[in-house]
């Protein structure tokens, strides 16, 4: 369980790390979205100057001023001439469309050519991202030296659409290396049974009193009448199940199983030898003895 517990802990210190990254990193493209908002406007007014220059040019007028662009709406531009040209339907189109296709945020407008003394629509066309949603009419037709104005109109919303656009993206990205790093984060390993401390009825301690010695399994050490007596690891394992019941018989069947099994070889000889061994290092205190039950097993004889 607390391996478990540790386990969530830090994949909600992960998650939470990178849900604020994240957060962070959204902030930041929203404030340089905003930002650059008047970049795109101003770039974009430079491009449709270009567009009354071009169409000057083609009128033959080579040296009469393109007037300052009007912004009529947060979408909507108007172009105005200092002198009266005319124009050719056909070479307006494919100016407007050549130009204005170096705006990435343009796919959508509605150009409209006005006369300038009635305000009355001489030409006009529509242009979509789709071609086939294009309408365009009347090419071929060349409209009269006049006095006009240009009116054009961008799709409500196609800067900030691609922006958010943009913005989506990049933020499943993280959330898609956000949760990849949390999906294949390393597991906790658990120890070794090398390196892991045995069980015990008693999950708080690992040490014990018989008798007049004390037996700390952990370490491997008997400490009697002041002199420490290393234990080797099976001896620890051995001694350790006798601790947990003193005065109980313990199936010699049991002793092979808990202490040999894991390593697949069972010794019956064996255990015989690691239980001369301890009762050596017990003989210290009188009243323990490790008996014999014929038939049975062995006992943890202990007074205490």
């Amino acid at each position: 369980m607390l391996i478990r517990a540790n386990l969530l802990s830090g994949r909600s210190k992960y998650l939470f790390g990178f849900l604020l990254l994240l957060f962070i990193a959204l902030i930041g493209l929203a404030f340089s979205m905003e930002g650059s908002d008047s970049y795109d406007i101003a770039r974009r007014e430079i491009l449709l100057r270009r567009v009354g220059h071009e169409i000057l040019l083609q009128s033959g007028d080579s040296t009469s001023r393109v007037l300052p662009v009007k912004k009529l709406a947060s979408n909507e531009y108007q172009l105005s001439f200092e002198k009266a040209f005319s124009f050719q339907p056909d070479q307006l189109v494919k100016t407007t469309q050549g130009l204005l296709s170096k705006d990435p945020f343009t796919k959508d407008y509605i150009v409209n050519v006005l006369h300038c003394g009635n305000s009355s629509v001489v030409y006009g066309y529509a242009v979509s991202g789709n071609k086939k949603d294009d309408i365009i009419s009347c090419l071929g037709r060349k409209q009269p030296v006049a006095c006009y104005l240009i009116n054009i109109k961008f799709q409500p919303g196609a800067t900030s659409n691609a922006k958010t656009g943009y913005l989506l993206l990049g933020s499943l990205a993280l959330l898609a290396i956000l949760a990849y790093l949390i999906l294949n984060r390393p597991k906790t390993q658990p120890a070794s049974a090398e390196n892991q401390p045995e069980s015990s009825p008693n999950p708080s301690s690992n040490t014990f009193t018989l008798g007049t010695i004390w037996f700390d399994a952990d370490a491997r050490k008997l400490l009697a009448q002041g002199n420490s007596i290393e234990l080797t690891k099976t001896e620890t394992r051995v001694l350790r199940i006798f601790a947990m019941s003193p005065n109980q018989v313990i199936e010699r069947g049991r002793l092979q199983k808990e202490i040999w099994e894991d390593e697949g070889v069972i010794v019956g000889r064996s255990l015989d030898m690691f239980i001369s061994k301890l009762r050596k290092k017990l003989e210290s205190d009188p009243s323990l003895r490790i008996s014999v039950i014929r038939g049975k097993g062995y006992k943890l004889e202990t007074e205490a």
